[in-house]
């Protein structure tokens, strides 16, 4: 069975950067909560869990995702855990969240703001690849629009720890 991973994003036009913004000298905070606001979305095989805000920080949305696909792979027994484990991406916002829950090979996200939609359900060798991807194409991106960002010591920190599959 082929499962289809989409992850995607636009920014939002109510939130947009402050024009003197120095995205070279960008500390990790700045990085992470207070630049590239937008919308997210995720969407495995129909299941589509998306934001619709307009303030979500989309770089550390990427940055956070990563994070937590590598947390769940901290089991020693990695695939073969029985174990269900459990990380939560948090939006600072309002209380929402995404719940990713992995139980062999499997992650299911469930999203709080969408009670009734059913989980999305990801092989995790595909959410990590997915990830991975996601976040270097979204910095590829934002490069695009603002150069300085592509010589940020910081970004370059990000760029080596998650580096494409």
């Amino acid at each position: 069975m082929a499962y289809v991973i989409e992850l995607g994003y636009s920014l939002s036009n109510r939130f947009p950067d402050p024009p003197q913004t120095d995205y070279r000298g960008a500390s990790v905070h700045a990085l992470r909560y207070d630049l590239f606001c937008g919308d997210v979305y995720l969407d495995a095989d129909g299941a589509e869990l998306s934001t619709a805000w307009g303030w979500v920080p989309v770089l550390d949305f990427a940055w956070a995702l990563c994070d937590i696909v590598e947390e769940l792979d901290r089991d020693p027994d990695g695939r073969r855990a029985a174990r269900v484990q459990s990380r939560d991406l948090d939006f600072t916002q309002n209380t929402e969240l995404l719940r990713f829950a992995r139980r062999f090979n499997w992650v299911e996200v469930t999203a709080t703001w969408l009670p009734d939609e059913a989980p999305a359900v990801i092989r995790h060798s595909d959410l990590r690849r997915e990830a991975r991807d996601f976040l270097q194409d979204t910095l590829a991106d934002l490069f695009d629009m603002h150069p300085d960002l592509a010589d940020n010591p910081n970004i370059w920190s990000l760029q080596g720890r998650f580096r494409r599959i």
